[in-house]
């Protein structure tokens, strides 16, 4: 029985003010506050809270059948918390659902995966302890960063104890090959891995709008027709899109909510099921392995990670962070390590891009986006250079704050021994009074009689 699975990416990076060369130094926040609130304010009304309503009733209306698999940065749970209590409530009342999943990832959205693979750690650990603190879940799949994966990244997520992983079914890496199966990672065959069927993802994230498309306008019925039409061999079809999808990027006019409506009724007419990512994943086993030795990625034709890492710019900021990462990690200083996350944001390294214009930079040009990040960076590694001088090598500055650390844990025990001897001590003093004054309260009665 051939089966649909849905994951939809949820992200929002903290953007940076203007910060100029005068900055640095003297003002240590970071944030364009009010753009950050416009902005998630708008896709919460244009999108999150009336696709989640338009989920629910699918999810209702089916029976159950339908289902939905969600990954949710970190960053964007920070600012649905601060900015938009009312989305996390709708998706709290959609983790209560079992035909809801959330995936893990890293925290920040970031590139961690490609420079830093402690801080690739850290990050999926945080993200999946922020899930199961809003939502009472702990992800069982994971999907990394723009759907980025190599057979290194194969390694790490195994290393963190996922036993299944989502990314591209890009055609340099398939060849032949159909998307439409379970695959194993090349170097770690006990990871399985879902890959995204390009064709069905994009007729709905980019062309459901396009009037100039032959096949304008896509019903559901017409869509669902298409997959049905397949190969019978191939059974599992993952349409992987940001949610934007649904009205931010193609709005409620162009009929996208009704359109997906809509897909459960067509879907069950055609035999067609819902799954979510880890249903797949214990019922289906691998039919090949695929090798990845250089990283791939879900953006442009290339399915890289040129969109990030492309130019000199862009490489130059992504050096620069990940050269004070051991040392943002030794810290405990709770503001520095709020920055250090945020500044991660792959977001950050995509403004810079110069390969094409950039429709949801704040920036004039890429030049300004490297400007102004690398102002900030500047300001916050003297920051940690404040705390950790550059003059002390990373080993021994390691080596000192584990001697301190030791040292505090050792006052500590000692203050607690002490504080027992001292309780020991009054109370023997307090037995030794007791005791001398019955024994003088018996002399003074000998003494009377």
């Amino acid at each position: 029985m051939k089966t649909i699975c849905f994951y939809f990416q949820i992200h929002q990076p903290f953007r940076l003010r203007r910060y100029r060369f005068f900055d640095i130094g003297n003002n240590h926040y970071y944030y364009d506050d009010f753009q950050n609130e416009e902005i998630f304010r708008r896709i919460v009304e244009k999108c999150y809270l009336p696709a989640n309503r338009v989920i629910a009733e699918m999810i209702a209306k089916s029976g159950g059948k339908f289902k939905v698999a969600f990954s949710i940065s970190g960053t964007a749970l920070e600012q649905m918390e601060i900015y938009s209590p009312e989305a996390l409530d709708s998706f709290r009342e959609l983790a209560g659902s079992e035909h809801v999943e959330f995936l893990a990832e890293t925290y920040a959205h970031s590139l961690s995966s490609l420079g830093d693979a402690e801080e690739f750690k850290a990050q999926t650990k945080k993200h999946r302890d922020k899930i199961y603190s809003l939502f009472g879940v702990r992800p069982k799949v994971f999907r990394n960063t723009e759907l980025i994966y190599s057979d290194d990244i194969s390694e790490l997520v195994y290393e963190l104890g996922f036993k299944g992983m989502l990314t591209e079914g890009a055609k340099h890496v398939l060849g032949w090959k159909s998307p439409n199966y379970v695959y194993a990672s090349a170097v770690r065959p006990q990871l399985t891995l879902l890959l995204k069927n390009d064709r069905f993802s994009e007729d709905l994230s980019a062309r459901f709008g396009d009037y100039s498309w032959n096949e304008y306008p896509l019903t559901a019925d017409k869509y669902v027709s298409w997959i049905a039409s397949t190969p019978e061999a191939e059974q599992i079809f993952n349409l992987f899109m940001n949610y934007e999808v649904l009205g931010s990027m193609h709005a409620a006019e162009t009929g996208i909510f009704e359109f997906f409506k809509a897909l459960p009724f067509f879907a069950e007419k055609n035999g067609i099921s819902f799954s979510l990512p880890s249903e797949i994943f214990r019922s289906n086993g691998a039919i090949d392995a695929i090798s990845v030795p250089y990283p791939m990625s879900w953006v442009d034709e290339e399915k890289d990670c040129s969109s990030w890492l492309g130019n000199v710019l862009q490489q130059e900021a992504f050096q620069q962070i990940n050269r004070i990462s051991e040392r943002v990690r030794l810290c405990e200083d709770r503001r520095i390590k709020q920055d250090w996350i945020y500044l991660q944001s792959s977001d950050h390294f995509y403004y810079m891009n110069t390969k094409h214009y950039n429709l949801f930079s704040p920036y004039d040009s890429p030049y300004d986006a490297f400007n102004n990040y690398m102002n900030v960076l500047s300001d916050f590694m003297l920051r940690v250079e404040a705390q950790f001088p550059e003059s002390i090598e990373n080993e021994e500055l390691n080596s000192l704050l584990t001697t301190i650390r030791n040292q505090a844990k050792e006052i500590r025990q000692l203050e607690k021994q002490l504080e027992c001897l001292k309780k020991t001590d009054g109370t023997k003093k307090k037995t030794a009074k007791q005791t001398l004054t019955h024994e003088m309260a018996s002399c003074d009665s000998l003494a009377v009689n």
